[in-house]
């Protein structure tokens, strides 16, 4: 069994759908990051960087000690590993696959957060900041769609860790004020990901606990952000 350390957010996001598409048992740990949960000693044993998600696995391959990983694309991997799923076994498919996934966490994932930060939640809108991550959230999508042109998905002709990591990410175009008709690579592969029931499944967890407006609590404002009213 496996203990997820969970909220839903783009991040979580990506764990609970690779735990519903490998079909792995799982458990929910909810963590209120309102409320500072992923603060809590407890939870920093085994995420030592306060974030969500984190896994514990009770039952790892070698039968020895649970194991516990924190970062998303950590987690993947192993999930990846111990289900033998998701990841190519030749050389070069699963570095086409690894190259994508740490584009998503040095790249995607960093800079929308940055622009939707900016656009949505700063108490006061910096247009220098607003213009540079807009420009940059722009390139990041014309990077993505470029490849999507290329192949049915991100890392070739099969479904892999990479598309969990970038779908999420991917779905908050609205917000970061996207418009997917701009890259009809992209929007093709979007509805293709859409239709997968496990990736639905995935999204569903904890879905009445979304935040979609964290900046009008003051407390849960400074939680996350450090901004103080």
């Amino acid at each position: 069994m496996i203990d997820l350390y969970y909220a839903p957010t783009p991040n979580g996001w990506k764990i609970s759908i690779m735990l519903e598409e490998c079909g792995l048992p799982y458990t929910v740990r909810p963590v209120n990051i309102g409320a500072g949960e992923q603060f809590a000693p407890e939870f920093l044993k085994i995420s030592p960087n306060n974030r969500i998600p984190a896994i514990v696995d009770h039952a790892p391959e070698d039968g020895g000690d649970p194991v516990s990983v924190f970062e998303t694309g950590a987690i993947l991997l192993y999930l990846a590993e111990k289900s033998g799923r998701f990841m190519p076994a030749d050389l070069r498919g699963r570095y086409q696959v690894m190259q994508w996934l740490m584009w998503q966490m040095g790249g995607l994932g960093p800079m929308l957060g940055q622009n939707g930060h900016f656009k949505l939640y700063a108490p006061e809108k910096l247009p220098y900041a607003i213009d540079r991550y807009e420009r940059e959230t722009a390139r990041l999508y014309g990077v993505l769609d470029r490849r999507l042109g290329e192949a049915d998905y991100v890392a070739g002709a099969d479904y892999t860790i990479a598309d969990m990591a970038i779908f999420p990410w991917i779905m908050t175009h609205k917000r970061q004020e996207i418009t997917l008709d701009d890259y009809p690579n992209i929007k093709r592969w979007y509805a293709l990901c859409r239709e997968r029931p496990a990736l639905q499944a995935g999204l569903n967890v904890m879905k009445d606990a979304i935040n979609r407006n964290p900046q009008a609590d003051e407390k849960v404002r400074e939680t996350l952000f450090g901004i103080k009213a």
